[in-house]
């Protein structure tokens, strides 16, 4: 299972980077005191390596730095998004790709995706056709819908709408597709090791320029992802499950090896 999710990054209030990454807007139109870098990234669930990433402006929506990404998935993987990045077209090149999908869609609303009834399944599920309202042309695509509520002992009249690209219950039954849905966040917690743990909390990337702001934000990825390959190892080798391996204690060990840290350029 791998996760595709986004978050942004404060970057050093100098022009050039205003102008290249844009910030965002506060109250009464004013704007916010940093410019801002927008990171969208593919992440493993299971390890939380993250092994595909693209960077853009704050302006830049998540889902369409996502197309960039899609050629990273492959027939074995299974991709869980949230309700913002669905699009028929984003949800069709995805599909393309070979991977299987498990998104999550709005439920009513206005421009909340629409599928139309085709079957219902013995799970509780159903099949749906997915097209634009006003796409009289293109071939419907073929979904499954998977509406659930949760019960924790609260009130929660929630309704959460799924739609996958696994067709057959027997195959996926949709109880285990809407736990399975749940480990999407732990991309939430690949972000929060990155910029809580890793780089430090409120912290500003300090490059006051955009090259080096990129160079910045690939050195970071690229320290998160060695960071994890070597906790994967270690969990695999202790047979142990790589959730279990905390990875504040891999941080402090791997700072603890490395001399003269502030010897290098950002």
């Amino acid at each position: 299972m791998v996760a595709v999710d986004g978050t942004c990054l404060d970057v050093a209030d100098t022009p050039v980077n205003d102008e290249y990454f844009g910030r965002a807007g506060v109250s009464k139109g004013e704007k916010a005191a940093f410019p801002q870098a927008r990171l969208v990234g593919l992440a493993e669930c299971g390890t939380h390596a993250m092994f595909a990433a693209t960077v853009g402006g704050y302006r830049d929506g998540e889902a369409a730095l996502t197309e960039s990404l899609l050629g990273a998935l492959s027939a074995d993987m299974l991709l869980l998004a949230d309700r913002g990045f669905f699009s028929y077209a984003l949800w069709n090149k995805a599909s393309a790709t070979g991977a299987d999908l498990l998104w999550r869609i709005r439920v009513g609303g206005r421009g909340a995706p629409a599928p139309v009834h085709v079957s219902d399944l013995d799970d509780g599920s159903w099949l749906a056709h997915l097209r634009r309202a006003d796409d009289r042309v293109s071939e419907p695509m073929l979904a499954r819908v998977i509406d659930y509520t949760l019960d924790d002992g609260r009130e929660n009249p929630t309704v959460y709408r799924l739609v996958t690209t696994m067709l057959d219950p027997l195959e996926a039954p949709a109880q285990q597709l809407a736990l399975a849905y749940a480990q999407r966040w732990e991309i939430e917690s690949v972000f929060d090791e990155l910029k809580t743990h890793q780089r430090g909390p409120r912290m500003v990337l300090r490059s006051k320029s955009p090259d080096l702001v990129l160079q910045e934000i690939w050195g970071h990825l690229c320290c998160h992802y060695a960071i994890r390959s070597v906790m994967a190892h270690a969990a695999q080798h202790a047979r142990e499950d790589p959730d279990r391996v905390s990875f504040v204690a891999a941080l402090r060990i791997v700072r603890q090896s490395v001399a003269q840290q502030g010897a290098f350029p950002p």
